[in-house]
């Protein structure tokens, strides 16, 4: 990838020194304050408070500009009025402050042009990276948030591998929520907003070298001028899964993004086009995007949607068939080899009565070793390219420990298995088997589904 138009963004993403810009004195549900607490309390960072007022926060120094704090600054977050954020940007700058994020809003999106290209220039110039403004910043787990929500009402994922990139702060916390639930790990969460000065290249080309990041996800609102066709062209170019979600697919949803942050929604169908023909994963909805981003973590890009489901509910496993079908993957019938296989591997008490054509029904009398078997058998077959597991766990003949023994067999294989486990507390332990061997479960069938159909959208082009 050229990097050539990027910035050095390692005291974005891993700053140990943290100057807050805003903090008041008397209001401690102040975004400025909200962040500083988090950071002070929760975080391994070093952090600053800034007021030009000078004083104290409990007991802590408040300095007045950022001149006066007495060590480097990795990074500035910014959460004051709109108009004093220039004079901050250079006092950032004379301070050598390694990056900002600017969560102020009251730029672009209202009008403010003006305002907003007197702070890119002065940070370009100086070459200051910056996040937003009008964004929430990023969130990096273990590491630093610069989130303005109390940490006790954010709902945060695990660390993992998936980098999120959001213009919506908003839609970016909502997806937290979704990833969490789903037990989807972030490897980091960036909110853009108006995207001023570091955009969706920018993150590209430092995420391509990111060791924690295996799968990079993008809600995009719009770009600017041609610079769609560079995303997709860059994107391209990455042997890392790119998925991205777009908003602006209307003309009313074009008017809302131009309100949002500014951004040039531009022609969508075309904008989807390019994405299909280059190998980038579109999701359509918040939803997809949870079990791409998932099932992309978990698996390489690449198979051809040959399906195998192996059920214990005939009605299960015809609604599954159904939803391939919607999204063009294959359920093909067994060879007669294969299916003799299966059915010989079976346990007694059901070798006579189990479906094995594909779906293959097991029926509500299989046990533990019957699921080890079919899966194996499948993996082991060429007609098929991954296997969609649909376990009922108030079955009777299933134990908490078929989530560890179906995942050996995916990696004694190499064949990419998908679940559907209802995700309930009661099955905590038996879903816990599938994740710690990276194994990709969905709380629903439509949703492993999406999980397999990942696969096959982002074969190379």
């Amino acid at each position: 990838m050229d990097k050539t138009r990027s910035f050095q963004l390692a005291a974005l993403f891993k700053p140990k020194t943290v100057a807050v810009f805003g903090v008041s004195l008397g209001n401690d549900r102040h975004p400025a304050n909200v962040i500083y607490n988090k950071l002070l309390l929760r975080y391994p960072v070093k952090v600053y408070p800034v007021n030009p007022r000078g004083g104290s926060l409990r007991r802590d120094r408040v300095y007045a500009a950022i001149s006066e704090i007495p060590a480097h600054v990795d990074l500035a977050v910014i959460a004051t009025r709109a108009d004093f954020v220039p004079k901050i940007i250079q006092e950032c700058i004379q301070k050598k402050v390694g990056a900002a994020v600017i969560i102020s809003g009251g730029f672009a999106e209202v009008g403010r042009h003006d305002l907003q290209d007197q702070i890119v220039t002065a940070a370009r110039e100086a070459g200051m990276p910056f996040i937003g403004p009008n964004c929430l910043g990023v969130y990096a787990p273990g590491v630093f948030d610069t989130f303005f929500l109390p940490g006790e009402r954010l709902v945060r994922p695990e660390a993992g591998n998936v980098a999120l990139i959001s213009q919506s702060g908003g839609v970016l916390v909502d997806q937290l929520v979704k990833f969490a639930e789903q037990g989807v790990g972030l490897s980091l969460a960036v909110s853009i907003g108006n995207k001023a000065l570091v955009r969706e290249m920018d993150l590209l080309a430092y995420l391509a070298d990111d060791p924690t990041t295996r799968v990079i996800a993008f809600y995009v609102e719009g770009f600017a001028q041609n610079e769609g066709r560079q995303f997709v062209q860059a994107a391209a170019k990455l042997d890392k899964p790119v998925i991205v979600l777009k908003a602006g697919k209307t003309e009313a949803g074009s008017r809302a993004v131009t309100s949002h942050t500014a951004s040039l929604a531009g022609d969508y169908q075309v904008f989807s086009a390019a994405l299909a023909q280059h190998g980038i994963v579109e999701a359509l909805d918040e939803y997809e995007m949870v079990s791409f981003c998932e099932s992309l973590s978990c698996y390489p890009r690449g198979i051809q949607g040959r399906v195998g489901i192996i059920t214990v509910s005939g009605g299960h496993g015809a609604l599954a068939t159904d939803a391939c079908s919607r999204v063009g993957l294959g359920v093909p019938q067994l060879s007669e080899e294969t299916q003799n296989r299966i059915r010989s591997s079976l346990s007694d008490r059901i070798k006579n009565i189990a479906a094995v054509a594909n779906p293959i029904d097991l029926t509500g009398s299989a046990i533990d070793d019957d699921f080890v078997a079919a899966a194996a058998a499948l993996s082991k077959a060429a007609e098929i390219d991954s296997v969609l597991m649909l376990l009922l766990p108030y079955s009777p003949g299933v134990s908490a420990d078929i989530g560890a023994r179906l995942s050996y067999v995916y990696q004694k294989e190499g064949k990419p298995l998908v679940t559907y486990v209802p995700h309930v507390e009661k099955f905590r332990m038996l879903i816990e088997g599938f994740e710690l061997n990276n194994v990709p479960v969905s709380a629903s069938i439509n949703g492993a589904v999406l999980m397999v159909e990942a696969m096959r959208r982002c074969r190379p082009c």
